[in-house]
């Protein structure tokens, strides 16, 4: 069973790394580690590797060059007890010529730079963590595999190449603990992320003079046609459930052009002729797979009830699977829960999944028995050159993975409910 003085022993070694921790942290938030610099993702994984290996653990960099990516690395220790995967990404939304490039603090507990929440600081927190349990020789009774991908925020193709590490790791693991800093709150954790894949939808109509439109010869043209399917997903599934969907890019005429490196669609047409072509691209969101078949059956349904000499086709294309509530992650997040009143630090709650984009630990859940995110570096601004870090919680959220590990060492993992929904270990 876990013991307060070792636990305590824990917090105290924490508390004594904690300036080697920041140094590691400012020295890889001053990298540029944009997805499509792979050389800076690559820099970036070289130290957070030389640190597993400086605890002996069995290091691997897996190359990205088939899912044109820099890679992801992988760290792996031990082969008893529960099995444990840590997750955490490598990359920023911050390109290589972004101005936004340096670590800065700003006043006694904030520090702005790029990815220093999303999420190079839960990377630094996972690291901390097993740093402080390898030292005090509390790694024996658990089996870790972390995993930090070079492609969170800008997934490789495909995604059965791109996320075969991650996956992988999860068809390994028991439980996933993912270090995003989900809504930046300390005192939330999230139990469920909602998935997001994109759709494209295509439109046809019989051009014409605009002067025969709505005849029975001419019809209603590509650009009514769409306008109706647009409504009507909005009508049918607006305030579904955790249903959300949003058609971000639009372009309709005599001829459109769809630039999906640019993520561009360029039409053409004139006032006075009736629109041959529309193409629509955007995105949908749900909480659970049910939600998202349901959503998908209701588009197509919508889309082949053409109006007169129109056609339209919906396209769903790859994307992040949701990670579901289950009775499972309530209870992990219980047991975070408990160890964060233990330490001082007040309740966990669960984040709202409204509140809790999607992640990499999306594709993990339905392979482990029990998955939590949200455990990283809180702040503010996340994806903007407003990204700043409240340092007051680094300390505390290694302290409190470190634990939680040590506990689930000793306990095993806490009581399951439902059977778990995915592939059979």
């Amino acid at each position: 069973m876990a013991d307060i003085a070792t636990e305590k022993k824990i917090t105290q070694y924490i508390d004594q790394s904690l300036e080697q921790s920041k140094t590691t942290l400012e020295k890889t938030v001053n990298i540029n580690s944009g997805t499509m610099n792979f050389d800076g993702v690559k820099k970036v994984g070289a130290i957070y590797q030389s640190e597993f290996d400086a605890m002996g653990f069995d290091t691997q960099w897996v190359d990205g060059a088939e899912f044109n990516r820099a890679g992801h690395l992988v760290a792996s220790y031990g082969n008893t007890g529960p099995k444990i995967l840590m997750i955490g990404h490598l990359d920023t939304v911050f390109a290589k010529d972004d101005a936004f490039q340096t670590y800065r603090p700003v006043d006694e507990t904030h520090i702005a730079g790029p990815g220093i929440t999303d999420m190079k600081g839960g990377d630094v927190i996972i690291i901390a963590a097993l740093q402080a349990l390898k030292a005090l020789e509390l790694l024996d009774k658990v089996s870790i595999k972390v995993v930090m991908t070079g492609d969170e925020e800008s997934s490789g193709r495909p995604l059965s190449l791109s996320k075969k590490a991650l996956i992988d790791a999860a068809v390994w693991a028991d439980i996933a603990l993912g270090f995003e800093d989900a809504d930046g709150d300390i005192k939330t954790a999230v139990v469920a992320r909602r998935g997001s894949i994109g759709w494209q939808l295509d439109v046809a109509g019989k051009p014409a003079h605009s002067s025969q439109i709505f005849t029975d010869s001419i019809g209603y043209g590509a650009i009514f046609e769409t306008a109706r399917i647009l409504n009507t997903f909005r009508e049918e599934l607006a305030g579904v459930g955790n249903i959300t969907f949003n058609p971000g890019l639009i372009a309709g005429g005599t001829e459109v052009e769809v630039q999906a490196e640019k993520s561009m669609v360029q039409g053409f047409g004139k006032t006075n002729v009736v629109a041959k072509e529309v193409t629509v691209k955007g995105g949908i969101r749900t909480l659970t797979q049910a939600e998202l078949t349901k959503a998908k059956r209701v588009m197509q349904d919508i889309v082949s009830n053409n109006l007169a000499h129109t056609s339209a086709t919906l396209t769903f294309a790859e994307g992040y699977p949701p990670m579901a509530p289950t009775e499972q992650n309530y209870a992990l997040l219980k047991m975070y829960s408990d160890v964060s009143e233990s330490l001082g630090y007040g309740p966990i709650a669960p984040v709202n999944p409204r509140n809790a984009g999607a992640a990499d630990i999306s594709f993990a859940a339905d392979h482990v028995d029990m998955a939590i995110d949200g455990l990283g570096l809180m702040g503010d601004g996340g994806h903007t050159k407003d990204e700043v870090a409240d340092m007051a919680t680094f300390a505390q959220n290694i302290h409190k993975a470190a634990v939680l590990i040590y506990r689930l060492s000793e306990e095993g993992t806490p009581k399951q409910g439902t059977p778990k929904q995915g592939t059979p270990k």
